[in-house]
């Protein structure tokens, strides 16, 4: 399972980079003005960041990803002019309604976490939109797992966490949001990062201590966004 929602997110990652690689190419030929791209079509960052969701999470919790696609679609529309103005006033303020109500549904759904200390789960998925979340996990045989954030940020705190048989993985995702992880000194890192218009730092220093060396491995994408690794 895990496997085939890498393979996907990874599949969907690199056909975004296709796109953009060829819209660099043809701006740097003189063929087409990629910035009246960008402003004419960013919203279909959110669009794609919405399928990305929904196909990364093997098409449950689509909540989140239809939530972005909608947003995306309604602006997309508004810039080609197809929505009538008196249609987008009305639009507007109930787009900002529709975000708040996931909002407050979403801090209903955490409430119970919010209110733990640590969180003691061995497996990780966090992920927010328009929002912020922090995270310290405490489990002593932590696996992996995923965490996105989109116009948002999440802080990880593994700092008295273990990693189960010395080592996980975990999938970050930044869109237009940022990712902060905490690991401990003792653990050695690897990086598999894929920024796009974005920026992925690792800052971790390794101070190799007793035992054996436990190693977490972070495959980063980051989308007009920024993730950073530290101590």
């Amino acid at each position: 399972m895990a496997s085939s929602r890498d393979s996907s997110g990874r599949i969907l990652f690199g056909l975004l980079l296709i796109v953009f690689g060829t819209l660099f190419l043809l701006h740097q030929m003189g063929k087409l003005d990629f910035g009246d791209i960008i402003s004419g079509y960013w919203p279909l960052i959110l669009v794609f960041a919405g399928i990305w969701h929904i196909v990364t999470n093997n098409f449950r919790n689509v909540g989140g990803g239809l939530l972005l696609i909608i947003i995306g679609g309604l602006f997309q529309l508004a810039k080609f002019e197809i929505l009538g103005e008196s249609a987008w006033h009305y639009i507007w303020p109930a787009l900002i309604i529709l975000v708040g109500l996931w909002m407050v549904a979403g801090s209903f759904g955490r409430k119970r976490a919010v209110l733990t200390p640590g969180s003691k789960e061995s497996d990780l998925d966090a992920f927010v939109i328009f929002s912020g979340l922090e995270r310290r996990v405490e489990s002593q045989s932590f696996r992996g797992g995923k965490a996105t954030a989109v116009m948002g940020g999440i802080d990880l705190d593994f700092t008295q966490a273990k990693l189960a048989e010395d080592r996980a993985v975990i999938d970050l995702s930044a869109i237009l949001g940022g990712i902060d992880v905490r690991v401990p000194k003792s653990w050695r890192v690897e990086v598999d990062g894929h920024p796009l218009l974005g920026a992925i730092e690792d800052k971790h220093t390794h101070v190799p201590g007793d035992g054996a060396v436990q190693t977490l491995f972070i495959k980063a994408s980051a989308i007009l966004g920024g993730i950073e690794i530290k101590d």
